[in-house]
């Protein structure tokens, strides 16, 4: 949606007397294809935060889709620097890499830097994009196949991580096995994301979806019939646990567990974590307060994301937990408040502005 001016209008809006704007990861599209077609789309956007946020901070926080903005970094620390990668590292644009750099220069008069894995906002408020879940999560997904694999092969299950260096261990190989498939051209639906949705969907997930031809959902109910049998496969090779149950309500529940097994994992303790990541924002007034509780006593809070993506929202107005337009405001004192600042506009009104 940031590609467009009115979605953009709003954010920047909001922005006044904002002290510092932290962009919470996947702030460019680098698993699309080559990174110069994510900075050309990111330029505008970068030049009016800039002009909106002078004289004040901006930190952008790297996710699994623009990982690329803190790998140079990791490369040249892993290089220099024996000692654990902690919840916050502070980086220079420059140093953390040439993309950052580039970001950092058309957001001038702003200051541009990075934190990774994550940012303390407060003594009680950590920031992180949250792909560290991925380890943990127990819906199948493409990308947690792959670090499954991989933490297979290096005898790292799961079950062991315990630090951020744990978890860049076994993602990083699958990151940058990506990012090298982008950089050549532009990738399909398994590397960028969206085949674990259309999966999503064939498999019964979302129920307002029905195919039009006989034929599909044929094979559509035969798929899903073998799903469960897939799942207890793949368990057997050890890089699960895995469940076959991919309903709605279960992919809320199964990211905020694996939210809660990364918050223990890198152990800050009895703190509101906010993270974005799996794109479904809350807690929302609806839902059950307690699954938003880690089991070490943290609080969670998801921003959402500035995507409008079809096959979760189908043109639902902004109710829907994954409609775009999230952010979080962190004030000196009090809980983060979740605010949803495009929950007004419709699906036409969204899409009428050109990107």
């Amino acid at each position: 949606m940031l590609r467009r001016p009115e979605p953009r209008a709003a954010l920047l809006a909001a922005l006044e007397g904002v002290e510092r704007v932290v962009l919470l990861g996947d702030v460019l599209e680098l698993r699309h294809g080559p990174p110069r077609d994510a900075l050309n789309a990111a330029r505008p956007f970068f030049e009016e935060l800039g002009r909106a946020c002078a004289g004040r901070e901006i930190v952008v926080v790297a996710g699994n889709h623009d990982h690329a903005l803190v790998e140079p970094w990791l490369q040249t620390r892993a290089l220099a620097d024996a000692s654990a990668l902690v919840p916050e590292q502070r980086i220079d644009a420059d140093e953390a890499s040439p993309l950052l750099a580039t970001l950092a220069r058309w957001a001038a008069p702003a200051h541009v830097s990075a934190a990774y894995p994550g940012l303390w906002l407060r003594p009680d408020v950590y920031a992180t994009h949250g792909h560290y879940l991925d380890c943990h999560l127990t819906v199948p997904t493409m990308e947690r196949l792959g670090i499954g694999a991989v933490g297979r092969m290096l005898r790292r299950p799961a079950r062991s991580l315990a630090g951020a260096d744990d978890y860049e261990a076994v993602m990083r190989p699958v990151f940058a096995w990506i990012d090298a498939m982008a950089q050549q051209t532009r990738t399909g639906s398994t590397l960028n994301g969206q085949s674990t949705v259309h999966a999503w969907r064939t498999l019964g997930g979302d129920r307002n979806h029905r195919p039009s031809r006989r034929s599909t959902a044929l094979r559509n109910r035969a798929l899903a019939g073998a799903f469960p049998l897939a799942i207890a496969a793949l368990n057997r090779t050890g890089i699960g646990p895995f469940n076959a149950d991919i309903s709605g309500p279960e992919l809320r529940r199964a990211g905020l567990r694996a939210m809660g097994e990364v918050v223990a994992r890198l152990d800050l303790g009895e703190v509101n974590v906010i993270f974005g990541h799996t794109h479904r924002a809350g807690p929302l007034p609806r839902d059950e307060q307690d699954e938003w509780l880690a089991p070490g006593g943290a609080r969670l809070m998801n921003c959402g994301s500035w995507s409008y993506d079809g096959y979760f929202l189908n043109g639902t107005g902004g109710a829907n937990p994954y409609w775009p337009g999230g952010c979080v405001l962190v004030q000196e004192q009090g809980p983060p408040v979740l605010r949803r600042l495009l929950s007004e506009r419709t699906a036409e009104e969204l899409m009428a502005a050109p990107a």
